[in-house]
């Protein structure tokens, strides 16, 4: 096996942190908090030196937050000005379960755009997986694609470890695809079984299978599990050797993580003494 070296170990550690969508998805999240996460988001090195040597390029992709939450972003990211180049993104459509009236998790998403919000990660009705009620699964997320209308990026949140098997997750994958969906996403991070490796395997395949059929590259993003850089760099080479390397950029692959930029912040400070 190949070794990584430290320059290489300081480039994914950098290039994992442009792919996170920084998360904070608790009960007791306040404006105060919020602000904090998105100050962490467009600085992340606590060192300002750090920042200047990276001529300010390195942020995160986007900021992840409840919909109640989205305007706190919103203003936080405008006053930082930095709106137009880290994304907010609202959990919406009765998080974590997904088991509330459609109507509601419609109005759900219709706020979270209103307040400022440029992606939605949806979550997907796990019943209905599991009872293969797959046309009444499309029919919602079709209507949840066009409650987000066409400028705003729609992730469809599996929840895998409340899919079944892994040939749910592939059939979930695809129907999500079908639907309209610019990402798959692997879980809400509140489940007992987040993002894995195997289960990454199964929904990049069903990836691979689309794009094979439609020309159409949709995006991967693993959330819950990932909080070290060397969790993180397994996934980027398995992304690499299986989806190519145009598909580690932001628009086809997150992480959704809350701790993971901390690790990024002391594995970047102690390889780059090394170097």
């Amino acid at each position: 096996i190949k070794r990584v070296t430290d320059a290489e170990f300081r480039e994914y550690t950098l290039q994992a942190l442009k792919l996170t969508d920084l998360t904070t998805l608790a009960g007791d999240d306040t404006e105060s908090n919020v602000a904090r996460l998105c100050f962490r988001a467009a600085y992340p090195f606590s060192d300002l030196a750090t920042h200047a040597a990276l001529k300010g390029k390195v942020h995160t992709a986007a900021v992840c937050v409840y919909p109640s939450r989205v305007a706190d972003a919103y203003r936080s990211l405008k006053a930082l000005g930095m709106v137009d180049r880290i994304q907010i993104a609202s959990v919406a459509t009765g998080f974590p379960s997904g088991s509330y009236p459609l109507q509601t998790r419609l109005q759900e998403i219709q706020f979270a755009i209103e307040q400022g919000a440029s992606e939605i990660d949806i979550v997907i009705d796990r019943s209905l997986v599991l009872t293969g009620r797959w046309q009444e699964l499309y029919d919602e997320i079709v209507a949840m694609r066009k409650a987000c209308g066409d400028k705003v990026h729609l992730k469809a949140i599996l929840g895998i470890g409340e899919c079944g098997t892994m040939v749910n997750v592939y059939k979930a994958s695809m129907v999500a695809m079908m639907a309209g969906s610019d990402f798959i996403k692997t879980s809400t991070g509140k489940e007992a079984v987040n993002a894995t490796l195997p289960v990454g395997l199964v929904m990049i395949r069903a990836i691979q299978k689309f794009y094979r059929l439609t020309g159409k590259k949709i995006g991967l993003k693993p959330a819950g599990g990932v909080r070290t850089v060397r969790d993180a760099i397994a996934w980027m080479i398995m992304i690499r050797e299986t989806l190519g390397e145009e598909w580690l950029k932001p628009e086809l692959f997150r992480f959704g993580a809350s701790g993971l930029l901390d690790d990024i912040e002391k594995q970047f400070y102690a390889v780059s003494k090394r170097l």
